[in-house]
């Protein structure tokens, strides 16, 4: 069953240029495409995807349609790993049997499924080779739309195509270096359902692990503006983590958290969480 590998990055859109920039000029990498693509996602009226906590769209790039049905998956060192099922379609509509190859067939009524909520961006992709992995590097600015609500979209995204999954990490450092942004576990999909009004993003399970929780509870207060128990409590397990990384850019953030934690707004939160996946 195929799997997608990635570490997803939200960053202001000027930074998000001066990233497209600097990696295109490094050795290891070549131009690809730009795009620009139409993402609609479909759910039942009862959200049966959200709570199974699969995704299904149909994604539009020029005269092309490719139906896509991701898992929610596992957080992993920083990234997302994914089941994930895709197919070329002649158009915006669902094609019902290609589902039925899937889980989603046994307890969904799938002719139920509707559209939810667009995202909707240019896309700009960097292909890196360095030897050890093939990554394909793609900065995203657009938007996500339900309704008349809109949200910003500006992100970077890093994608395994092949070999050394630790590859990752080490770019994502080598770009923390450049520009600021921070590893943002929330994805396009849960966004969307958000601003549907359909789903809240919920705690990581208690035994998952502090650096985790704080990962996952900062993607939190960055889309609903709210601090919870879990980046709390994260905070408060690893606010030493300042001597562990050995970093004093690392106390500033968590004094930071403590006093304005909107995660825009901290230049350093990018390489403390490389730094936290590294200790």
């Amino acid at each position: 069953m195929p799997q997608e590998l990635e570490i997803k990055l939200t960053l202001d859109p000027s930074s998000a240029e001066d990233a497209y920039r600097w990696l295109s000029s490094l050795p290891e990498t070549s131009a690809g495409p730009t795009k620009s693509l139409i993402n609609t996602y479909f759910d039942t009226p009862a959200a049966e995807l959200n709570r199974r906590r699969a995704a299904l769209r149909i994604r539009q790039a020029g005269d092309r349609y490719i139906q896509t049905l991701k898992t929610q998956g596992d957080f992993v060192d920083g990234a997302h790993r994914r089941q994930e099922w895709e197919w070329p379609v002649p158009g915006p509509s669902l094609d019902f049997d290609l589902l039925g190859e899937t889980p989603l067939a046994s307890d969904i009524d799938l002719t139920a499924l509707k559209p939810i909520f667009e995202t909707n961006f240019e896309r700009r992709i960097v292909m890196l080779d360095d030897g050890a992995a093939v990554i394909e590097c793609a900065v995203d600015i657009g938007e996500i739309t339900s309704g008349s609500d809109a949200l910003p979209l500006c992100e970077v995204e890093f994608e395994l195509k092949s070999g050394d999954e630790k590859r990752l990490l080490h770019w994502v450092g080598k770009l923390a270096e450049q520009v600021p942004f921070f590893i943002n576990l929330i994805s396009k999909a849960e966004q969307g359902y958000y601003l549907a009004g359909i789903h809240r993003p919920e705690p990581l399970p208690p035994e998952s692990d502090a650096v985790a929780r704080l990962f996952h509870g900062t993607s939190t207060l960055w889309l609903t503006g709210e601090k919870t128990s879990e980046f709390d409590e994260a905070v408060v397990e690893l606010e030493g983590a300042s001597a562990l990384v050995g970093s004093s850019d690392s106390a500033k953030v968590f004094e930071q958290f403590r006093a304005d934690p909107v995660p825009e707004r901290i230049p350093s939160l990018g390489p403390l969480q490389v730094a936290l996946l590294r200790s």
